[in-house]
C-alpha cells in the first residue's frame, strides 16, 4: 500500500531561475512534499510546486501584485463557497486543463488532432478488431473509434475519476465534520462548512494535477485497466503514441496498431462482461468505507483552530492525520481490486499477443516494452498509488497472462473466455500462484443457473441444473463426504 494514499502529490517543477528559485521556494514554504496530503498550488500564483504551493492562502496573499488581488479573491471565493460535494471538480478540471496546456516534461505541447491522425486511428482500430476476432470469442465492443488530444482525454475521463475518488474524499470530509460533539456542531456550522469547502478545493487541485500529468502519458482510454472513457468508444491519443514509440525503433504504424489492439481488447471485455465495471469500482468504494481517520488528532486541530489564522488548518493537514489503517476491510478490498485488475490486464496481454504475434514482427518487443513500462511505475501504478493507495504488482500481471495463455491451450478460446461469465468463476490470487492447478480444476457452470432463472422469469420450469462441468464419472464420488 502506498505510504501516501491521499497524497495526490506530484514532483515539484524546476524553478525557471535555477538555484535562486529553489532558495526562494524553500523560504516561502513551496515545493510539494510527498508526505503532504493536501498541499496545493493555485493557478496563476506559482502553480504546482511553486511559491506558496503548500499553503493556498499564502499563495494568494503572500506576494501578490495589486493587479492580482481581484483574481486572488475570486479564487478564494471559489474555494470557500463550493458546496457541490467532497471534491471541487470544477477546480479539478481547471487545474487539469492548465497542467495539460503547460506540456509534458520533454516540452511537447498538446495540440488538436488533425484529420489524417483521426483517420489513421479509425483504420487501426478497425483492423485491430478484425484481428481480435480470431483471438477471442467476445465480439467487438467498439461502437466507434476516436482520436483524442490530451485535453479531450481529460474532459472525457473526469466522470470516471469522480466515481473513483469521491468515495475516498467523502469519507475524509465526513470525518472533518464528525469530530465535534453533537451539541457543538450547530454552533460550529460555519467553521465546519469552511473546512469542508477548503478540503474539497484541496482535493480538487491535487486530483487536477494528477489527471493533467497522466493525460501526458496515457495512450488510450483504458491504460490503467479501468474503462475511463464513454462505453463503446475506443480512443487513442496520437501525440502520446508518437512519444511512446519515439525511441523504440519500430515503425509508427505498428506501434499504433499494437496499441489499438490493446484498446479494442479492453473495449470487448468491458462491453460484454456487464458486471466487471461495477466489480472494479465497487472495490474502490469498499476501500473507502474502510478508511480510518485519526480523530484524536483531528479533534485537537478543530479545538485549537483560529479563524484568524486559517493557514493553520493547512499545516495540520500536512501532518498526515488521514493516513489509513491497514484494516481487514481495506486489505480485502485492495486484494480484490488488485487481483481483478491483474486478470483484466493479463487477459488483454494474452489475447493481444495471440492476435499480433503472427502478423507483427515487433509484437514481442512491444509486448515487453509495455510490461516494463508498467513495472517501472507507469500511469497505472502512479495514479492508483496517488489517488487510492493501490500499488499494482507487475508480477501478478505476468502471472495472470501466463494463466490465461495456459487456459487457451487447455480449453480453447471459448473455454477461456467463458470464465468471464460470472465473477465466482474467475481465478483468485491463490490461483495465480498455481495456474496449472486452476487450469485443470473442475469449474462451475453458472450459465445453467442463468438459463434456469430466465425460464423461471418467463413462467417456465426446469430441473435443478447440474453445475459440474466435465466431471469424471465415479461411483465413489460421494465418499469424500464422510471425510
Amino acid at each position: 500500500m502506498s505510504d501516501t494514499p491521499f497524497g495526490f502529490g506530484l514532483p515539484p517543477e524546476e524553478p525557471e531561475n535555477g538555484d535562486e528559485g529553489k532558495k526562494k521556494d524553500q523560504q516561502s514554504g513551496g515545493g510539494q512534499d510527498p508526505a503532504n496530503p493536501f498541499g496545493i498550488g493555485l493557478p496563476g500564483f506559482g502553480g504546482p510546486g511553486g511559491p506558496g504551493a503548500d499553503n493556498p492562502l499564502a499563495a494568494m496573499f503572500g506576494s501578490l501584485n495589486p493587479s492580482d488581488l481581484g483574481a486572488a479573491f475570486q479564487q478564494l471565493g471559489q474555494m470557500l463557497s463550493f458546496e457541490g460535494g467532497p471534491v471541487n471538480w470544477d477546480m479539478a478540471k481547471q487545474i487539469a486543463r492548465q497542467t495539460v496546456s503547460q506540456g509534458t516534461a520533454d516540452g511537447v505541447k498538446d495540440a488538436s488532432v488533425g484529420a489524417a491522425e483521426r483517420s489513421a486511428v479509425e483504420e487501426a482500430v478497425r483492423l485491430a478488431d478484425l484481428w481480435l476476432d480470431d483471438a477471442t470469442s467476445l465480439p467487438s465492443g467498439s461502437g466507434s473509434a476516436v482520436a483524442w488530444s490530451r485535453a479531450e482525454w481529460v474532459e472525457a475521463t473526469l466522470p470516471a475519476w469522480k466515481e473513483l475518488v469521491d468515495p475516498v474524499a467523502e469519507r475524509v470530509g465526513t470525518a472533518m465534520g464528525d469530530v465535534l460533539p453533537e451539541e457543538m456542531q450547530a454552533m460550529a456550522g460555519p467553521l465546519i462548512g469552511m473546512m469542508r469547502s477548503m478540503g474539497g478545493a484541496m482535493f480538487g487541485t491535487q486530483i487536477g494535477q494528477a489527471v493533467g500529468v497522466l493525460a501526458g502519458e496515457v495512450v488510450g482510454s483504458t491504460d490503467i485497466g479501468l474503462p475511463l472513457g464513454p462505453a463503446g468508444k475506443a480512443a487513442l491519443l496520437p501525440a502520446n503514441i508518437e512519444a511512446f514509440g519515439k525511441d523504440l525503433g519500430v515503425p509508427k504504424e505498428e506501434v499504433r496498431l499494437y496499441l489499438a489492439l490493446r484498446e479494442a481488447a479492453h473495449q470487448r471485455l468491458f462491453a460484454h462482461v456487464p458486471w466487471l465495471r461495477s466489480h472494479l469500482f465497487g472495490a474502490v468504494d469498499g476501500y473507502a468505507r474502510g478508511i480510518k481517520v485519526d480523530t484524536a488528532k483531528l479533534e485537537d486541530v478543530v479545538g485549537q483552530f483560529d479563524p484568524q489564522n486559517p493557514e493553520q488548518l493547512q499545516d495540520a493537514l500536512q501532518q498526515g492525520m488521514f493516513q489509513p489503517e491497514d484494516t481487514p476491510e481495506q486489505k480485502a478490498a485492495l486484494a480484490r481490486l488488485e487481483t481483478a485488475l491483474a486478470l483484466v490486464e493479463g487477459w488483454v496481454d494474452a489475447v493481444v499477443h495471440a492476435a499480433a504475434k503472427p502478423r507483427l514482427s515487433s509484437a514481442d518487443a512491444l509486448r515487453e516494452t509495455l510490461r516494463r513500462r508498467r513495472a517501472s511505475g507507469g500511469p497505472a501504478e502512479q495514479t492508483f498509488a496517488t489517488l487510492i493507495g493501490l500499488e499494482l504488482r507487475p508480477r501478478r500481471l505476468r502471472d495472470a497472462s501466463r494463466l490465461w495463455a495456459s487456459l487457451t491451450d487447455a480449453r480453447g478460446v471459448d473455454g477461456r473466455d467463458d470464465l468471464w461469465h460470472h465473477p465466482d468463476m474467475l481465478p483468485t490470487a491463490t490461483d495465480l500462484d498455481d495456474p496449472d492447478g486452476f487450469v485443470h480444476r473442475e469449474q462451475m457452470d453458472f450459465s445453467e443457473w442463468d438459463k434456469m432463472l430466465g425460464e423461471a422469469a418467463a413462467g417456465g420450469s426446469g430441473e435443478k441444473p447440474d453445475l459440474r462441468k466435465d466431471e469424471p464419472k465415479n461411483d465413489d464420488k460421494n465418499s469424500d463426504d464422510s471425510e
